[in-house]
């Protein structure tokens, strides 16, 4: 009986973390949105973070982070995202590639220079 548990469990579980997370998104920063109490983190993107400070071709600082979490909050609207999980990170976000309709929001973001594809 306890292998035979252990045998669905392993077998289901992969299946159950691999269900895509769906509903309206909170942007905390360019690359991390809350759905439903879950913090999600795009996937392959590195965005600069809420308070970080970039310089312009002028020098001229502004707040670069600020800027990418408004793009991809803009680009989100009031619409649903699917987020399909791929992972989780040290911090325990589920690490997901996040689609409104059929558009890959992480793609996107790196597309329109507001974030980076991320390097190990």
């Amino acid at each position: 009986m306890r292998q035979a548990l252990a045998a669905l469990i392993l077998l289901t579980g992969p299946a159950l973390a691999a269900e895509p997370i769906v509903g309206r998104a909170s942007v905390t920063d360019g690359d991390t949105v809350v759905i439903r109490g879950t913090r999600i983190r795009l996937h392959g993107i590195d965005a600069p973070e809420s308070a970080q400070l970039c310089q312009d071709t002028a020098g001229k600082s502004y707040r670069c982070g600020q800027v990418a979490a408004l793009a991809l909050a803009d680009r989100i609207g009031e619409a649903n995202i699917s987020c399909e999980p791929r992972d989780t990170d040290r911090y325990g976000r589920t690490v997901a590639v996040c689609r409104k309709g059929d558009e890959d929001l992480n793609a996107w973001m790196v597309s329109q220079g507001y974030a980076t594809a991320y390097q190990r």
